[in-house]
């Protein structure tokens, strides 16, 4: 798997995510769906600083919260619910062996999109489907290649107080579109020191993801709309097929 992006993997870049994007609304549509679907066992995979797992966590699921970048583990520890959250440092394929379980298995904001590669991707549908319990949810979000959201994600320098008074400034630039990859660069400047993050993300059509899905041994259930986002995501809920019955 590749590296995670220093935004997330440079402590000092780590302890700013949430403060630099401190809305996560995004976040409630995957609250509502575990009620939804009457899930106790989680498992959240790209974890990063750890907003939803504590948020589960603090409803009282089981939640196993899934990371390769050790930074953003470490400010996810420092939350509120965090010591009921089971950690491990790692991609998807880290929950091999482990007996996981879950009844539902979820990936937020770009998680799904950062593998970049087919057999990064191949590789987390099959240890996603490994980690769920037969008929067990898989539900995350992918944008919608259509509306080519790249072309507004450039951020003129942007001044950013910090809780500790201190000003930020911030910037992002999309450098490369080489079709279905996208590639941009943030900047954050404090005082002298400019901390930097480049991140490429794959863009696949909704007909690729559901036969990745299908592929994998889910059947997808429903494709919802992202109601952060209206007509800009899909939401996909699949259910993990009992592979033991083939």
């Amino acid at each position: 798997m590749r590296e995670p992006d220093n935004a997330f993997a440079d402590p000092r870049q780590a302890v700013l995510y949430d403060v630099l994007d401190d809305d996560r609304s995004d976040l409630d549509v995957y609250v509502a769906i575990a009620a939804e679907l009457g899930a106790r066992h989680v498992v959240d995979i790209g974890c990063g600083t750890g907003s939803l797992a504590v948020r589960l966590a603090g409803e009282g699921l089981f939640v196993v919260g899934v990371d390769p970048a050790t930074a953003s583990l470490d400010v996810a520890r420092t939350k509120p619910h965090a010591d009921r959250v089971t950690w491990i440092n790692g991609d998807a394929t880290a929950l091999a062996g482990l007996s996981v379980d879950a009844d539902m298995a979820v990936m937020t904001g770009n998680v799904a999109q950062v593998f970049v590669s087919d057999s990064d991707w191949s590789d987390t549908l099959a240890a996603v489907h490994a980690a769920l319990r037969p008929g067990g949810w898989f539900v995350f979000e992918t944008r919608v290649p259509e509306v080519r959201a790249w072309e507004g994600w450039d951020i003129a320098p942007t001044t950013v107080e910090l809780p500790d008074d201190r000003l930020a400034v911030v910037t992002r630039t999309v450098t490369a579109v080489h079709f279905p990859l996208v590639t941009f660069e943030e900047s954050t400047t404090i005082g002298d020191e400019i901390l930097t993050s480049t991140s490429t993300l794959r863009f696949r059509d909704r007909p690729e993801v559901e036969h990745d899905l299908l592929s994998h041994g889910f059947a997808v259930s429903d494709v919802r709309d992202a109601p952060d986002r209206p007509g800009k995501e899909h939401v996909f809920v699949a259910r993990a097929l009992d592979r033991r019955a083939e």
